[in-house]
């Protein structure tokens, strides 16, 4: 079972780090590359660049709950749904679970 986890392509946990501007701050988030992937398909899936789409997130957080304590937890929780909902929707693309 664990050859699964464990047999994976290292540069899907290596970390990156991209430097963004959220709501007007200049700003650097720290992921793992598989979690950047998933949330490069969410903002190509809406139509926007992922700075973009991570911008409105933060915007839309602010409104609803105040300021994060750890956005980069909100983000990758974020991939998490984004990946269980592609997978509740059946057949399909599902490469995001995969790679």
């Amino acid at each position: 079972m664990c050859q699964v986890f464990a047999g994976q392509d290292p540069q899907r946990y290596k970390s990156a780090t991209r430097r963004l501007r959220l709501n007007g701050q200049s700003t650097s988030i720290r992921l793992e590359n598989a979690f950047w992937d998933i949330l490069d398909r969410i903002a190509e899936r809406d139509g926007v660049s992922t700075p973009h789409f991570l911008s409105q997130l933060h915007a839309e957080v602010l409104e609803t709950r105040g300021e994060p304590e750890n956005f980069s937890s909100l983000l990758r929780t974020t991939a998490l749904i984004f990946v269980g909902q592609t997978a509740a929707e059946g057949p399909g693309d599902r490469t995001i679970a995969a790679e």
